[in-house]
């Protein structure tokens, strides 16, 4: 193995005594004696499976506790921040829970909850969960200590996968249908559920691992939370396309003799998201908006930037509308909050945190700080600093007020030198010869992180790393950094990220199967405008240099047809208007053409299985699909692309 393969297949490691020192000096400077969360946590506890442990049908173990068993410790270790250690370890708490006689959670068996809330004649769910065995179980749980109720309703509180795909494990289409049963969603909710992750998923599936830590070993020198939640569900991932769409603030439903009174709060959180209060229950649910943490403006994995104007917008509205009647506060992640004056003063300190966000960004972004200053400067009232609710375990002020720069002015800081400068293998050589190469950098390097000053000995061996990826001391020292970096931060996001790079700076990429951005639900659910467009990006512009075509497709299981444009290397369609004199016509079915982009049939079997039959020259249309790139799921991030992309 040479050392760009693996370098040595050693760590974690232990915190440095300066990071050990740091870690112990947090519990000086939050207020760990305030144990409410705690209580909260365990209030109105019916019952859990042991570990939480789920093994789906094929065997495979989907979720489990049984692997952060070493939380039940009180004490932080050195290698993980005493604060988010606090986090983690209110996140273990898993089972089913009474919020108030009529409406459970249950917790912990995924990184979402779901709530069910009890009807006339039945229970109604809210939010899904990532997968159907973790869904099923948590019905199944519920079940277990409130008797079998049917399903009267579904409900999705916004796009995002862990709040709808395992929705086909409580409910089956056939019974949606005969039974008539509601599944309720916000406004243009399968437009964005299925074109989020889409467009860019193979990307976002690559840098999820990053942000989510999913292939780390769990311990306390590795993985041990997310802010939100333990980990995502490693499940089957369905989707139930909803049957009726929340459309505006005040619009309400009535569900299973349940009255709900809907908010819309889009681009926050999600793309398309949605409270609700149940006014018989005096209970408020805020979807993903006033979690028990600083939520991501813009998650590591890649995202749009999010409205943190508007985040705070419709905290105050949900305020105004509910403030003074609401006695209980619980949303899809972490646990309730009880007793009215505790439940506006958690939404005033969540609505003034993305208050103080934006407008302080914004303040010194137009005073002319570039967003690396903003980050270092803005920090956060100690009002605010005091609140766990408002700490940074999965969002960070440091890099949220980037995410604010960015929805405002973009990636450009407008200094010239940042206009166009090298790619990183590049900046990495010019960076070594620069500095005096590489032997006088590992020197400095290591004197810093002695000191620690691990911030500026990634930045400059991240360099020498991608001037020379086989240099097995620069690994092994990038390695030991992003560790202890990892090791001081609050956030777990930050953690996951810091720990996961130095795993691959070790071990080399991790082997893991080939996965498609897009499952087959998620593919049979995508309109076909939005399938052409993820075509689009496939095609490899410098292989289609000079390649002309124009197609009309014809899809008769849906009755829809489009023209397909190839030329200048882009690929259009239209929609509209159909090519008198094209190439080729195209007669299929939609689910022809998703065989094929799964990868079940290839163009050439289905014309010659004549599931696909051209009138025409079909060698354009060959010639069309031979075109289109096949994304990697594995590609490298912390140094050098081994494979050269055309």
């Amino acid at each position: 193995m040479t050392a760009s393969e693996g370098a040595a297949r050693e760590g974690p490691k232990q915190a440095s005594a300066n990071v050990a020192r740091r870690n112990a000096a947090v519990l000086d400077q939050l207020p760990f004696g305030d144990t409410q969360d705690f209580e909260d946590a365990r209030r109105g506890f019916l019952g859990t499976i042991e570990d939480a442990h789920i093994v789906g049908d094929t065997g495979r173990v989907v979720w489990t506790m049984r692997t952060y068993a070493f939380e039940r410790d009180e004490t932080a270790p050195p290698t993980v921040n005493p604060s988010l250690w606090r986090q983690a370890r209110l996140n273990t708490v898993h089972g089913l829970f009474e919020v108030v006689p009529g409406i459970y959670q249950v917790r912990g068996f995924d990184i979402a909850n779901m709530t069910l809330i009890e009807g006339r004649d039945g229970v109604i769910i809210v939010d899904a969960l990532t997968a159907v065995e973790t869904a099923r179980e948590a019905l199944a749980l519920y079940r277990r200590h409130r008797g079998d109720r049917p399903v009267t309703g579904v409900i999705y509180t916004h796009t995002h996968v862990d709040h709808w795909g395992g929705a086909l494990g409580v409910v089956t289409a056939a019974e949606v249908a005969v039974r008539k049963i509601p599944v309720i969603a916000p406004e243009h909710f399968m437009e964005h559920a299925i074109s989020e992750n889409v467009i860019a998923g193979n990307a976002m599936l690559r840098r999820a691992l990053y942000q989510f830590g999913g292939l780390l070993p769990r311990g306390p020198a590795q993985q041990v939370d997310c802010g939100l939640g333990k980990a995502i569900s490693a499940g089957r991932v369905t989707l139930l396309p909803p049957n009726d769409s929340i459309t505006h603030t005040g619009e309400t439903r009535t569900i299973d003799g349940v009255e709900f009174v809907f908010q819309m709060a889009p681009e926050t959180e999600a793309p398309a998201e949605m409270h609700f209060y149940l006014p018989a229950f005096k209970t408020l649910n805020l979807a993903e908006n006033a979690t028990h943490n600083f939520h991501n403006l813009l998650p590591f994995r890649g995202a749009e930037a999010r409205n943190s104007l508007d985040w705070s917008k419709y905290i105050q509205e949900a305020i105004d509308l509910w403030g003074d009647t609401a006695a209980v506060l619980c949303g899809q992640h972490h646990w309730p909050v009880w007793g009215r004056d505790r439940v506006v003063g958690h939404l005033e300190a969540q609505r003034d945190l993305y208050r103080y966000a934006h407008d302080q960004t914004v303040r010194l972004m137009n005073h002319g700080l570039k967003p690396s200053e903003i980050a270092e400067q803005i920090g956060t009232p100690k009002s605010l600093d005091g609140a766990w609710a408002t700490r940074g375990y999965y969002g960070h002020i440091r890099h949220n007020a980037k995410a604010i720069y960015q929805h405002y002015l973009g990636w450009y800081d407008a200094n010239p030198a940042n206009l166009d400068p090298l790619p990183p293998i590049e900046t990495g050589r010019k960076m070594v010869e620069y500095m005096g190469g590489a032997e006088a950098i590992l020197k400095r390097a290591r004197a810093d992180f002695a000191a620690g000053e691990f911030r500026f000995v990634a930045q400059a061996l991240s360099h020498l790393v991608f001037a020379e990826p086989d240099n097995a001391d620069a690994r092994a020292l990038l390695a030991d950094t992003f560790e202890q970096l990892g090791y001081l931060s609050e956030s777990a996001a930050w953690r996951n990220a810091y720990l996961f790079g130095a795993l691959e700076l070790r071990q080399g990429m991790p082997n893991v199967p080939a996965r498609s951005a897009i499952g087959p639900h998620i593919l049979g659910a995508l309109p076909t405008s939005q399938l052409f467009d993820y075509l689009a990006v496939r095609l490899n512009a410098p292989k289609a240099e000079g390649f002309r075509t124009t197609q009309n497709w014809h899809f008769t299981d849906t009755d829809e047809k489009f023209c397909v444009i190839v030329s200048n290397s882009a690929m259009s369609m239209s929609p509209r208007r159909l090519a008198t004199t094209p190439d080729a016509t195209v007669t299929l079915r939609r689910t022809d053409l998703d065989a094929v982009i799964a990868e079940k049939s290839t163009v050439d079997a289905a014309i010659a299985a004549g599931t696909i039959q051209i009138s025409g020259d079909p060698s354009k249309v060959v010639k069309l699909f031979l075109l289109l790139d096949t994304f990697e799921r594995m590609f490298e991030i912390v140094e050098p692309r081994r494979k050269i992309i055309l």
